[in-house]
């Protein structure tokens, strides 16, 4: 492998630990709430999953609509994470036991798991002209995603052991920070 090729790959791998340092972050933001060991092992599939798929939309539309859509792409990210970090708050403020949106279900994690990638797919729409080996390329950001999900999941249930109540307060204000990042 020349040097080319080697600075290639190391932008590939850095690109692919910053998306997953998103999930690795927001996780920790759900994980703060208390998550079964099956559902870190579900939703961080299904991140992993998404980390892959994202990109490659990314690409596909990328060519047509490019900056538009990046831009667009993080507003509605941002807007996700925001609506569902006050909700977390008001919830947890309340001590409302029922939640509208549940990490448990498949409808959440999808949810979650497209508010966590939606970067990605911004990421994406420009890297077609970079990637050499497009396919290793988007695999390695479905594998980081997923590792650093099941990282940050675990670190937050972790955490949230110690938080008590004040957990699902303070993992909304995480995802409404990252919001709050997304939009400005």
């Amino acid at each position: 492998m020349n040097t080319a090729q080697w600075g290639e790959w190391f932008t590939i791998i850095l690109m692919a630990f910053a998306l997953g340092l998103d999930a690795f972050s927001l996780g920790i933001g759900i994980g703060l709430r208390g998550i079964r060991l099956l559902d870190v092992l579900k939703l961080s599939v299904i991140i992993g999953i998404f980390h892959i798929i994202m990109p490659l939309l990314g690409i596909f539309t990328g060519h047509y609509v490019g900056e538009l859509l990046g831009a667009v792409a993080a507003s509605v990210g941002g807007a996700l994470l925001i609506l569902l970090g006050v909700h977390m708050i008001y919830s947890s403020l309340r001590r409302e036991k029922n939640e509208s949106i549940s990490y448990r279900s498949l409808w959440g994690m999808l949810l979650f798991a497209f508010s966590v990638s939606i970067d990605s797919f911004s990421v994406g729409v420009s890297l077609g002209i970079f990637a050499s080996d497009l396919i290793l390329t988007v695999l390695l950001f479905g594998v980081f995603g997923g590792m650093m999900s099941i990282c940050g999941l675990l670190l937050g249930r972790r955490v949230g052991e110690w938080v008590g109540s004040c957990g699902e307060a303070f993992g909304g204000l995480i995802l409404l920070t990252f919001g709050l990042r997304f939009l400005f």
